[in-house]
């Protein structure tokens, strides 16, 4: 797809976006995000964890659809289809995670929510320009034809029912423990050791692909950087805590990694 020449996808934000991607993975192999298992003293003021989900992933379910609804016809069906999967994520993330989890007082830092909120600025600003300025382009390819917005899509669907399949038997296996952790299994977790991460890396993949966008290409990229060396201190930990974890159980990818 050519981008059309009156685009006005911020650039200097996509470029940004990309080389947070490579600061923020090369930096997670050394420091672990002070949340959930890994929270810890020194990281300033927390506030329960259930609404600090919900304040820095409102941003992300919000500006976009606030640019892509305001320019609807710009947009377009494709930019309208784009939007509803997005939200149906972030919908997940703002308003049925935080209400399901099963320790809602755990703490999390108010600095992690501080940078949450604004790279979901930032992101949220970026993929719903994306589809402002490609949506008459989509129509003009005849994208409902185009084999990449049928892959994206199933990705999509796939990634998100694998995300909130895994969240789901973590949080059943939290009550079990009465909220100390025990080891998962069932679903993807019989081939990885953190499939809700998997998921998600697939979803925005997904997205990747279906949109054909830079703005997609580096949410995607940044997603891997930011699940990616989290999915590798889970193993790590899982490894350590629990003498019966298995063998081949692995990081990140069934079978391979």
């Amino acid at each position: 797809m050519n981008n059309p020449s009156n685009t006005i996808v911020p650039g200097i934000l996509i470029i940004i976006e990309f080389s947070l991607a490579l600061v923020v993975f090369v930096l997670l192999f050394f420091i672990n995000a002070p949340y959930g298992r890994y929270i810890r003293k020194g990281w300033g003021p927390t506030i329960p964890a259930r609404f600090g989900w919900m304040i820095m992933e409102l941003p992300a379910f919000a500006v976009i659809a606030w640019l892509v609804l305001t320019n609807v016809h710009a947009a377009g069906p494709y930019g309208i289809l784009f939007l509803l999967m997005w939200e149906a994520h972030y919908a997940y993330r703002v308003w049925v995670y935080p209400f399901l989890a099963t320790s809602p007082r755990k703490p999390f830092p108010l600095l992690l929510v501080f940078f949450a909120i604004c790279f979901n600025t930032i992101n949220g600003t970026i993929n719903g320009q994306s589809l402002i300025a490609l949506g008459p382009q989509y129509v003009i390819d005849n994208w409902a034809t185009d084999p990449r917005l049928w892959i994206g899509c199933c990705m999509f669907a796939a990634g998100f029912a694998i995300h909130a399949y895994s969240d789901r038997i973590l949080r059943r296996l939290r009550r079990k423990g009465n909220g100390d952790y025990l080891l998962p299994s069932g679903g993807m977790f019989k081939f990885v050791a953190s499939p809700n991460y998997l998921g998600e890396i697939v979803e925005w993949t997904g997205w990747a692909v279906a949109t054909w966008s830079p703005a997609g290409a580096a949410f995607a990229v940044f997603t891997v950087a930011n699940l990616l060396p989290r999915a590798v201190s889970n193993h790590r930990w899982y490894r350590k805590n629990f003498a019966d974890f298995p063998e081949k159980r692995k990081v990140l990818v069934p079978f391979l990694w």
